[in-house]
Protein backbone atom coordinates (compact mmCIF):
# COMPACT_ATOMS: atom_id res chain seq x y z
CA UNK A 1 0.00 0.00 0.00
CA UNK A 2 1.50 3.39 -0.81
CA UNK A 3 1.30 6.36 1.43
CA UNK A 4 -0.24 9.17 0.88
CA UNK A 5 0.82 11.98 -0.20
CA UNK A 6 1.27 15.21 1.79
CA UNK A 7 1.67 18.84 0.14
CA UNK A 8 2.67 21.83 2.12
CA UNK A 9 1.59 25.05 0.55
CA UNK A 10 2.93 28.57 1.67
CA UNK A 11 1.14 31.85 0.21
CA UNK A 12 2.28 34.84 0.87
CA UNK A 13 -0.09 37.92 0.14
CA UNK A 14 0.62 41.39 -1.46
CA UNK A 15 1.28 44.08 1.08
CA UNK A 16 -2.32 45.26 2.11
CA UNK A 17 -4.13 42.64 0.77
CA UNK A 18 -3.31 39.66 3.58
CA UNK A 19 -7.19 39.65 4.57
CA UNK A 20 -8.42 39.16 0.92
CA UNK A 21 -5.63 36.68 0.81
CA UNK A 22 -7.36 35.36 3.80
CA UNK A 23 -10.75 34.49 2.92
CA UNK A 24 -10.08 33.25 -1.04
CA UNK A 25 -8.03 30.70 0.51
CA UNK A 26 -10.75 29.88 3.34
CA UNK A 27 -13.04 29.69 0.24
CA UNK A 28 -11.00 26.59 -1.17
CA UNK A 29 -11.58 24.62 2.14
CA UNK A 30 -15.14 23.10 1.60
CA UNK A 31 -15.05 22.27 -1.54
CA UNK A 32 -11.31 20.41 -1.68
CA UNK A 33 -12.30 18.41 1.45
CA UNK A 34 -15.27 16.94 -0.34
CA UNK A 35 -13.06 16.11 -3.74
CA UNK A 36 -12.21 12.33 -3.74
CA UNK A 37 -9.06 11.14 -2.08
CA UNK A 38 -8.69 14.49 0.20
CA UNK A 39 -7.50 13.48 3.63
CA UNK A 40 -7.62 16.79 5.03
CA UNK A 41 -7.31 20.42 3.82
CA UNK A 42 -6.26 22.28 6.72
CA UNK A 43 -5.35 25.96 6.57
CA UNK A 44 -3.16 27.63 8.64
CA UNK A 45 -2.30 32.00 9.42
CA UNK A 46 1.67 32.66 10.36
CA UNK A 47 1.51 34.65 14.12
CA UNK A 48 4.86 36.17 13.35
CA UNK A 49 4.98 36.87 8.98
CA UNK A 50 1.96 38.96 8.35
CA UNK A 51 -0.31 37.69 5.23
CA UNK A 52 1.85 33.88 5.54
CA UNK A 53 -0.79 31.07 4.83
CA UNK A 54 0.11 27.93 5.17
CA UNK A 55 -1.77 24.60 3.68
CA UNK A 56 -1.15 20.84 5.30
CA UNK A 57 -2.81 18.39 2.97
CA UNK A 58 -2.86 14.21 2.76
CA UNK A 59 -4.62 12.80 -0.21
CA UNK A 60 -4.62 9.37 -0.68
CA UNK A 61 -2.66 9.41 -4.22
CA UNK A 62 -0.53 11.46 -6.31
CA UNK A 63 -3.52 11.62 -8.41
CA UNK A 64 -5.95 12.52 -6.33
CA UNK A 65 -3.75 15.76 -6.17
CA UNK A 66 -3.11 16.41 -9.54
CA UNK A 67 -7.29 16.07 -10.18
CA UNK A 68 -7.67 18.53 -7.53
CA UNK A 69 -4.96 20.90 -8.98
CA UNK A 70 -7.32 20.64 -12.15
CA UNK A 71 -10.40 21.46 -10.17
CA UNK A 72 -12.67 23.97 -11.00
CA UNK A 73 -12.94 25.93 -7.79
CA UNK A 74 -8.32 25.94 -8.08
CA UNK A 75 -8.88 26.86 -11.80
CA UNK A 76 -11.05 29.86 -10.59
CA UNK A 77 -8.89 30.61 -7.25
CA UNK A 78 -5.87 31.38 -9.78
CA UNK A 79 -7.76 32.95 -12.19
CA UNK A 80 -9.26 35.26 -9.32
CA UNK A 81 -6.31 35.70 -6.77
CA UNK A 82 -3.32 36.41 -9.02
CA UNK A 83 -2.94 40.25 -7.73
CA UNK A 84 -3.46 39.12 -3.88
CA UNK A 85 -0.27 36.81 -4.14
CA UNK A 86 2.88 37.57 -3.74
CA UNK A 87 4.49 34.20 -3.65
CA UNK A 88 3.64 30.26 -3.46
CA UNK A 89 5.73 27.68 -2.79
CA UNK A 90 4.39 24.09 -2.94
CA UNK A 91 6.32 21.29 -1.47
CA UNK A 92 4.84 17.39 -2.16
CA UNK A 93 6.70 15.29 0.20
CA UNK A 94 5.87 11.75 2.06
CA UNK A 95 5.94 10.43 5.55
CA UNK A 96 9.31 8.62 6.59
CA UNK A 97 7.27 6.11 8.86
Amino acid sequence: MSKPLTIVAIFQANAGREDQLASALQELVAPTCAEAGCINYDLHRDLEVPGRFLFYENWETRAHWEAHMESAHLKHHKETSGSLVAKVEIFQMEGTS
